[in-house]
């Protein structure tokens, strides 16, 4: 195999953010007066943007409009508040990245992320490895699993989706990529386990970031 481009997700696949998601969500439930959850537990409660984070995050019968926009604006706070403190790329993601740019592969970012926050973190933690496109979710962008993004940056780059392999860790990013007709791959150091990424539809699945090159000649 010998793809000319590649979608990474973000969190969960080129960086760990799990704890500053965490802690950010946790900050809201506790000015809220909810209860709050564990780091484990965030693997599943994030992954499908924020509205679906809050709603998982927050108990049944406070699951309201007026307390989920309330929960939403108290979010942006905390995650301004947490934000750079733990948040890493993976080990190995550095020199896969430098791997792919010397094979002059184009890199690509879609991430459930808010736009700001996806470029945001791109910039911070990513900032010496050129990104063709990178897109979070907004009002033009609908969230993953819709294919609308990741078509848009085929598009973008004049390449045919079948060109294009996707490596995510979630059963969004695998669903997504299928959708968008890319080859999809999933990363097993992210927040979900094998079982998912492949019932997902994930046409392979791989351990370590370094393995990843395998799929560009």
């Amino acid at each position: 195999m010998n793809f000319a481009a590649v979608i990474f997700d973000l969190d969960g696949t080129l960086l760990d953010t799990l704890a500053e998601i965490a802690d950010s969500m946790n900050g809201v439930l506790t000015r809220l007066g909810c209860p709050t959850h564990d780091l484990q537990a965030y693997r599943y409660l994030t992954g499908d943007g924020v509205v679906a984070l809050l709603t998982n995050a927050l108990p049944p019968d406070a699951r309201d409009e007026p307390t989920l926009r309330r929960a939403g604006e108290l979010l942006r706070e905390e995650y301004l508040k947490n934000w750079g403190h733990k948040a890493k790329p993976y080990d190995g993601i550095p020199e896969l990245l430098d791997a792919l740019t010397a094979k002059r592969v184009s890199l690509n970012v879609l991430s459930n992320k808010m736009n700001e926050f996806t470029r945001m973190a791109v910039e911070q933690f990513l900032g010496r490895w050129e990104f063709d496109q990178v897109l979070g979710e907004s009002p033009s962008f609908p969230r993953k699993p819709s294919p609308v993004s990741a078509l848009h940056i085929a598009e973008q780059l004049g390449r045919d989706p079948g060109e294009i392999v996707y490596l995510g860790d979630t059963r969004t990013d695998m669903q997504a990529a299928l959708a968008a007709g890319m080859y999809p791959v999933g990363a097993l150091w992210g927040f979900r386990d094998k079982e998912e990424l492949l019932a997902s539809g994930a046409r392979a699945v791989i351990s370590a970031p370094m393995d990843f090159l395998s799929f560009f000649g």
